[in-house]
């Protein structure tokens, strides 16, 4: 995912969870902020809580998720900036289900998003 699609600043992330509006499901939690000043592509930052496992499974969890947004890139509202949160029992689920099935979540809480 490149540079100009990402969240990095804390302001940024600030800004979304202040004045954004969030959707969840059992395992994702979803915020987005629409930015007037900047109608560019979407941006995306990442939050996988120590609760979600130690470090090595919460990287890959932000690395799979990376992964899947960026292959869903051209079908995402831009001018929107996006947290994707993920909830604990999330490695397990990925581990007892594979990645087509993250790629189901993420699709369904994009959709929930987009409603």
């Amino acid at each position: 995912m490149h540079k100009r699609n990402r969240l990095s600043r804390s302001r940024d992330f600030d800004a979304v969870y202040r004045q954004g509006r969030s959707t969840s499901t059992r395992f994702l939690v979803l915020y987005w902020f629409d930015r007037e000043d900047d109608p560019g592509e979407p941006r995306l930052g990442l939050a996988v809580p120590r609760a979600a496992g130690n470090a090595v499974s919460r990287n890959r969890i932000k690395r799979q998720l990376r992964e899947l947004w960026r292959s869903r890139l051209e079908r995402i509202p831009s001018g929107r900036d996006y947290v994707l949160i993920a909830k604990p029992g999330l490695p397990e689920a990925i581990q007892a289900n594979g990645f087509d099935w993250l790629g189901e979540r993420v699709d369904e809480v994009l959709q929930k998003a987009a409603a």
